[in-house]
């Protein structure tokens, strides 16, 4: 059973910045695709950013790009969300999401997700 367990979530003022973290278990991540998401109640849950199997390609929502940044470490059988220059708007649930195979997809179909962690960004 593939479990993904997100953390790293919290309180953070304008401009600042958070790390969350995604640690799998159950599958070693090396041929999946992973994803970060992000819902706010009432909304859809919309693409973040999304890492290639290796590593070497990445790709991120246009209201992200340049603040946030994905990676992974296979070893660990982890991802990463580096959030800067967070902004209130930045404000919703974020979950980890595992795609089996290479393939990229930026919409919610993906195989497992995690629970969710919050982020908070306070003017």
């Amino acid at each position: 059973q593939v479990q993904l367990v997100e953390s790293g979530g919290g309180l953070v003022q304008v401009g600042g910045s958070l790390r969350l973290s995604c640690a799998a278990s159950g599958r070693t991540l090396r041929t999946d695709v992973m994803g970060w998401f992000r819902q706010v109640p009432g909304n859809e849950r919309e693409f973040v950013a999304i890492i290639s199997p290796s590593g070497g390609t990445t790709y991120y929502a246009d209201s992200v790009k340049g603040r946030f940044f994905i990676s992974r470490d296979n070893a660990k059988n982890t991802v990463y969300l580096q959030m800067n220059s967070l902004k209130p708007e930045d404000t919703a649930v974020y979950y980890c999401a595992l795609r089996f195979g290479p393939g990229i997809v930026k919409t919610p179909a993906y195989d497992y997700w995690g629970q969710g962690t919050q982020v908070t960004v306070s003017s």
